[in-house]
This record gives structure tokens, sequence and C-alpha cells, in this order.
């Protein structure tokens, strides 16, 4: 059984050494990279006096080992918090409290070799030697180890809040990580008081922290692993050639062997340099993607607000509030603010798509009759399908619908873009709802006898970008942001929504499908503070 744990401990600190050491190779100019190496450091050591403690044979030999493990075990939480803190760009911020952490655990280093932090070794269940703890080694456990390692967990928690898709990710993993493997180590304490409840099972934990922190770099480019990685395989291969040309036992063996090994050394650093020139050309593309967005965010906000102004003054105008129009003026007027609406639209489609791209936009559903709220757009929408001389009705379903939990601003916004785009495409006839409940989800189907859609048509109609053949010949000034936001906004409900066409001429129909009720998970996802407000990222 000791040496199961002997083989644990090694594990722990050859995982800790070789991952420290690789990251801080990769940027030692990084402070970041910089305290993962001395966290790394501090599990080494504390992992293979570990393994030297419980391999010896002799009493006060097995209590300097003891004591040893400890001291390493002792820097463990002060790295590791200036590790989160640095992650977390909150290094500067807390210099105070990391400077009283520091001198803490120098204090604790001071006295680790002394009877007040370990006091003995004593037998304790098949552990021939097993640390017992002073009562410095008490305050260490309060201040050092929940104290600094609850504190940087604590901090990983609340900035999770407002990080972005990719640092949440990587947030998450580190968090479970620091459970287990802190979690782990923390069964290794209650037998430090004497208590034989049952030996450390924890202990093969802590390589997991490891494992988690491989899973967040390579998945979510934590320290850009993968130059790492391939830079690893490289040093490894071309090791094993190296030795395999020295220990050749022919001179026409070795010749091979060393002309094999230059060779790979050769297309060893070619390699590492293709996988850098891919990551650095990654990194411009989301530095653009990034300007991008943050363009078209800023600019759809900034736009918002004095096109609202002049669909306001022109309502006000076309009212006749400052005065009679002439029908000569009333016309083109009602034309300015026909495009102006069209443009209110587009920024709003533009804010929605940079919002979501960003992962931060608000979910707000509440109990909605969906009866009523499609009525309601019917009512609104009769005089502009009217003025075209267009039909606009709803088919009420056989029986009540019972309320469902859904956004009701987007989805309004969903349907009236449907709606409008219906109108926009419709010479003649018209549009008709139509509501019903199918098993556990409520259906609106919007029918119109407008232009129709190919196969073709219909199965990109929803992506970016994307327009129908007749939306692009009948209206140019539409930019296919709109269809691929509504897709993006019944999905946060968990809906489905797809159109349906006989063919060109022959009207188009689009079917939303809603959940009666929102799934527990998705509602907690969605609700919770994903962001304070949509309108105070930009």
């Amino acid at each position: 059984m000791i040496n199961l744990f002997i083989l644990f401990s090694l594990i722990n600190g050859a995982t800790a050494t070789v991952l420290g050491i690789f990251i801080y190779l990769r940027d030692r100019k990084n402070p970041i990279n910089r305290n993962f190496l001395l966290m790394s450091a501090g599990v080494a050591i504390w992992s293979f006096c570990y393994c030297k403690w419980l391999s010896v044979g002799e009493r006060e030999v097995a209590y300097f080992w003891s004591k040893a493990l400890n001291s390493g075990a002792t820097l463990i939480p002060i790295f590791y918090l200036h590790w989160i803190l640095g992650f977390l760009n909150l290094a500067t911020k807390k210099r105070k409290l990391l400077t009283a952490g520091y001198l803490m655990t120098f204090i604790f280093l001071i006295f680790s070799f002394t009877p007040y932090y370990i006091k003995s070794v004593k037998p304790v269940l098949f552990f021939p030697y097993w640390p017992q703890a002073g009562f410095l080694y008490i305050c260490f456990l309060f201040l050092g180890y929940v104290g600094l390692i609850g504190y940087g967990i604590y901090q990983l928690l609340r900035n999770r809040k407002t990080a972005d898709r990719e640092k949440r990710a990587q947030i998450d993993y580190i968090i479970f990580g620091s459970l287990l493997g802190f979690g782990g180590g923390a069964t290794n304490f209650p037998l430090m008081f004497g208590l034989s409840l049952m030996p450390p099972i924890g202990q093969p934990l802590v390589a997991l922290y490891v494992l988690m922190l491989v899973v967040a770099i390579t998945r979510y480019h934590l320290f850009e692993i993968r130059v790492i990685l391939t830079e690893l395989l490289v040093g490894v291969i071309g090791l094993v050639l190296f030795i395999q040309a020295v220990i050749a036992e022919t001179s026409e063996l070795k010749i091979l062997g060393s002309v094999i090994f230059i060779l790979f050394c050769i297309l060893g650093y070619e390699l590492i340099k293709s996988v850098l020139r891919e990551i650095q050309r990654r990194q411009e593309i989301e530095k653009i993607d990034k300007a991008k967005s943050d363009f078209i965010s800023i600019a759809s906000h900034q736009l918002r607000t004095p096109l609202t102004a002049i669909k306001g003054y022109i309502a006000m105008i076309l009212e006749g509030t400052y005065g009679q129009l002439t029908e000569k003026l009333s016309k083109p007027l009602g034309n300015v603010y026909q495009s102006n609406e069209r443009l209110i639209r587009l920024v709003n489609d533009l804010l929605n798509l940079s919002r979501l791209d960003a992962g931060k936009i608000e979910f707000s559903p509440t109990l909605t009759s969906l009866e009523e709220m499609v009525f309601g757009i019917v009512e609104e929408l009769k005089i502009n399908a009217e003025k075209k001389g267009l039909y606009i009705k709803m088919i009420k379903p056989s029986g009540p619908l019972p309320k469902i939990m859904v956004d009701q601003d987007k989805l309004r916004q969903v349907i009236l873009n449907i709606v409008d785009n219906a109108i926009k495409y419709t010479k003649e006839g018209g549009i008709t709802f139509e509501l019903k409940k199918i098993d556990e989800k409520e259906e609106v189907r919007v029918s119109d006898t407008g232009e129709g859609m190919e196969e073709k048509e219909l199965n990109s109609l929803f992506q970016m970008f994307s327009r129908a053949t007749a939306g692009s010949q009948l209206h140019a000034e539409g930019a296919g942001l709109g269809l691929y936001v509504a897709k993006q906004f019944i999905e946060m409900h968990g809906g489905k929504i797809w159109a349906e066409s006989l063919g060109k001429g022959k009207g188009s129909t689009f079917i939303i499908q809603l959940p009666i009720k929102l799934d527990s998970k998705l509602l907690k996802e969605k609700t919770k503070s994903i962001t304070k407000s949509a309108d105070n990222i930009f």
C-alpha cells in the first residue's frame, strides 16, 4: 500500500516539474508563467519529499523528510494565489495582500524545521512514521491553506461572472482542478492530528490539477500548449535518436544514427517554427476579429440614439405637430421615415449580433400568453399591410393555449422581423398567423402568399448575411442579419425555427416552436449574471 502512495507522489512531482519548466521556458518574461513555475516547484518539492519520507526506515530520517515535505507544502498557497491574481490581472491591485502573504509564508518557513511546526512522527494506520502537527502548523492550515487558496478560488468565481466565454472556460477548469488537487491534498491533514479515520485517499487527485490545466491549456489556449507540446515531443524524440547514435555498436550505425539525428533536428526546428507561425496568424486574426466586433458594437450603439431622435421628429412632422403638411411633402417624408426605420432595424441587428458574438446578452423570460402577443402584433401591422393591399389575419387555436416562459422583447422582435419580410416580399394576397399546441410545445406558423423560395435558399436562409433571391431583387437594402439573429434568439429559448416553401411564386411559411416549460438548466444558464445589463457593455 505504501508503495502505491510513493508511486502517486512520483507522478505528482514529475507532472508538476515537467509542466512548470516547459511553461516557463515558453515565455520567461511573462510573470504568469514564472508564478506557475514557482507553484509547480512547491508541488514538486512536496511530492518528491513525500516519496523520500515514505521510503526511509529510520525515525529521525523520516522526521527530517516529513519537515522537508511540509516546507514545500508551505510554499504552494502563496505561489498559487500569486499565479491566480496574475492570471486575472489583479496582481498589481492586490500587491499589499501578496506582500502580507509572502511575509506570512516566510515566517512559517523559518519555523518549518522546528517542533513548533512538525512536533514528531508516529505510527498511524499502516504508515510507520506520520508527521504530527505543531501549533504553528495549525495556524498555517487556517491562514495559508484555507485563507490564501480560498481567496484565490473566491477571486476566480468573482471574475468568472464578467469574463468572456474563453476566459470563463479557463476559469472553470482551473477551479475544478484546484478543488481536486487541494481537496485531495487535504486528506493528509486528519492523520497529522492523530485522527486515524482513513488513509489519505485523495493523494492521487493532486495530479489531476495538472490534467485540468492541460485541458484548459489545450482547449482554451491558456499557455499556448501546442508550442510547448511540440517542443517537448521534438526534444524527447531528438534525445532518443541521439542516445541511439551514441550507443550504436558499429561505426556504420553510429554514422547513420548521427545523420538521422541531424536531419530530425532540422525538421523539428522547422516544425516548431511552423507551429509558431500558425499561432501568430491566429492571434492576428483574433485581434482583427475583436477590433471588428468592437467597432460594430460601438458604431451601432452610437448610431441608434440619433436615428431614434430622427424617427421621433419625422413622426411628429407627419402627424402635423409643427403644422399641416402638403401632400407634396407628406409622401417624401413618409419615404424618409421608412428608410430611417430600416436603418434602425439594421443597427439593432448589428448590435444584437455583436452581443451574441461576445456571449453577453440579457435573457429575461416571463410568463407570457403567446396568443395575446401575436394578436397584438397583427393589430399593430394591419395598417402597413392594408397600405399595400394585403390582408393579415390570425387563425385562433381550437382551445386556450397555456402561458409559456419567453423573453417577450426577443420573441416579439423575431415575429416582427418575419412579418415585416412577408409584407415586403408579398405583392398580393396576405399573411396568416396560426397558433397550435403540439405535445409539450407551442407553434407559431406565419404563412404568406409571396415570392416563395427554392430548397437551396431554404437551407441557407438563417445563415449570417444570407438572403433569398427574391429579397435581393426586390429589396436591395437588407443586410441578411435579421433571420440569423432570430434563430439565435429562438435557440436561447430551447426552441426551433425553420421555413418551408413549395417553390417560386408559391409563398412561404415560417414555423417557430417553443417549449411550454422552459428547461430549468437552460433557464439557470441564461438568467444568471451573464452581464449586469447588456446596454452597459458598450
